[in-house]
């Protein structure tokens, strides 16, 4: 319709678009007379080289829409010049496609290059991150934050930290006024002047640049006192968070029956008297050489150990889970950005290598956030990430106690299967992969044929970073309890603060960073995955048979059997 009514406008602003490509242009005009078959230039040196077919298009049109002729008829060279119009309106909407995407490479390239920089300055100066705390939302829900903490067992003032956030922020505007009249000071200096009156605005400058250190002086110890506080608060919680100790638990799901000496028909044993008559455990070489809470796995346990960490890698895997094997050491402030503190009053898990900032991983999931640190992700490319790390595990169990302290349940060193997650910074969108890990966890339990529970845990069993927590408690026969095996968190954009881990949605999205949502389960904890084991498929002739899931990895072994 367009080009019936107006075919002249139309291609002169097909010509004006194309004639600004300077390459088309040269071409154009420098354009040899077109043989029916085909297009050609004619070289310097006489040699044909086919057109470019907008150059042709270009040529024709020129010539037939600057004509004096009307375009309104049926002539040929009306139609000609229609047609060269189709062709360049679609030549110029190729063109400016093109340089679209030249554009996008132009930035994707040099968005990998600050990347590389970035990881290179990291390497070189160490772990060094600078926290963003929410102290707007703080400010504006003091008391629900407060409350919050307090249902956590978290000691920590929220007032106080609104009170230096809000004089930390008027410390602020006073030295942006105070920049801003050094500034219009400075121009003041420009040009002749007496020598008496530029002495005075000297002095003057003097005094401005010696109030503005003072000013922020001050400002720089608000800020460090304030974030010294801030890291004190726990996450918030979520809704359905049930209040107080870990007997307020919400049992969420039990699957399977749990086996008595009743129910089985002979005494069930514990792990220790099953690991003793099947040589699988030595307590006295691992204390001789390590000391107290450290064994030698032999025999069927080590098999089984080495079976469980690649049947539970496999099939996570398997889920869409990329696999990691990390560094079991870890620089301070990693550990700290992932919150890994002790509620007051209670002693660190964590071991400290003298002499450096170094620490022992008390799981996968703190250099799997480390990997991560300082860095801004693209959310159509590398969002939802989703790990599992192979890793030792190394705690104090300062403060533990009880008969969980009896065989391998607690110990200072042992090997863990970690899933890790980072989504966008949508709650539902964590939430739901919240599910995904907690699922996986589930199936991996179920097809051992283990009896478990799913536990909803309360506030008080919540560590800082979580904002939601599932455990999975196995009921291990020969203790006669449930005892944990698992959990899963969704830590919401907790320690992507501390670590400052962003976001934004495309290379060429403008501002708009946001904090990602970090997300961690644990796929297997081999010794507590062994006792389970152990004490589940026990025999009443002191063998235990091996889960079917697990045999392909036991080097044909269906059964362990005691020495004859």
């Amino acid at each position: 319709a367009i080009l019936a009514k107006e075919p002249s406008r139309l291609c002169r602003g097909a010509i004006l678009e194309l004639e600004a490509d300077e390459q088309v242009r040269s071409s154009a005009f420098t354009l040899a007379a077109p043989a029916p078959s085909r297009s050609t230039t004619v070289s310097q040196s006489g040699t044909d080289v086919a057109a470019d077919p907008r150059a042709v298009a270009l040529r024709s049109l020129s010539t037939t829409c600057r004509s004096p002729m009307p375009l309104r008829d049926h002539s040929a060279a009306s139609a000609s010049a229609l047609t060269a119009a189709a062709v360049l309106t679609l030549c110029a909407t190729s063109g400016r496609r093109q340089a679209g995407r030249r554009r996008e490479r132009r930035t994707v390239a040099r968005w990998a290059k600050a990347k590389s920089k970035a990881k290179d300055d990291a390497t070189d100066g160490g772990a060094v991150v600078k926290p963003t705390f929410n102290f707007a939302y703080w400010a504006e829900h003091a008391e629900e934050v407060q409350r919050n903490a307090d249902n956590r067992k978290f000691q920590c003032d929220v007032a106080e930290i609104v009170k230096i956030y809000h004089e930390h922020r008027s410390a602020r505007f006073e030295v942006q006024q105070l920049a801003k009249k050094r500034n219009e000071h400075s121009k003041l200096m420009k040009g002749k002047m007496e020598p008496e009156e530029r002495q005075k605005l000297i002095d003057e400058g003097k005094a401005i640049k010696e109030e503005l250190t003072s000013l922020e002086g001050s400002a720089d110890e608000l800020e460090a006192k304030m974030n010294s506080l801030a890291l004190q608060v726990p996450n918030m919680s979520h809704p359905s968070t049930p209040i107080g100790e870990e007997e307020n638990a919400t049992i969420v799901r039990v699957n399977g029956e749990p086996r008595t000496s009743e129910n089985a028909g002979f005494k069930l044993k514990d792990h220790l008297e099953i690991g003793a008559a099947l040589d699988l455990f030595d307590f006295e070489s691992g204390g001789k050489v390590s000391g107290q809470k450290f064994l030698y796995y032999k025999n069927g346990a080590a098999l089984l150990e080495l079976a469980l960490v690649q049947w539970a890698t496999h099939e996570a895997v398997k889920r869409g889970f990329t696999p990691y094997i990390p560094p079991d050491l870890v620089r301070e402030p990693v550990v700290a950005g992932c919150g890994f503190m002790p509620r007051d009053g209670e002693a660190t898990q964590i071991y400290a290598v003298e002499g450096s900032d170094l620490r022992l991983a008390g799981t996968a999931e703190i250099p799997m956030a480390g990997k991560f640190m300082n860095e801004t992700l693209i959310a159509t490319k590398d969002l939802p990430q989703k790990l599992a790390a192979f890793s030792h595990a190394f705690r104090t169990e300062a403060g533990s106690s009880g008969s969980e302290n009896r065989g391998i349940y607690r110990l200072h060193q042992f090997s863990k299967v970690e899933l890790f997650a980072l989504t966008r910074a949508d709650i539902e969108e964590s939430n739901k992969m919240l599910e995904e890990i907690r699922q996986l966890e589930e199936d991996l339990f179920s097809s051992l044929g283990l009896c478990f529970r799913v536990l909803d845990m309360p506030t008080e069993e919540l560590g800082a970073p979580a904002y939601r927590k599932y455990d999975m408690e196995a009921w291990m026969p020969g203790m006669q309890k449930w005892g944990e095996i698992s959990s899963c968190s969704n830590c919401t954009d907790f320690q992507a603060r501390r670590l400052n881990i962003r976001h934004k949605e495309t290379y060429t999205t403008k501002g708009n960073l946001e904090f990602a949502h970090t997300l961690n389960g644990t796929a297997c904890a081999v010794p507590r995955m062994i006792i389970s084991i152990l004490e589940t498929f026990q025999n009443e002739d002191g063998s235990v048979t091996i889960p079917e899931v697990l045999r392909p990895y036991m080097m044909g072994i269906d059964v362990l059997k005691p020495a004859s």
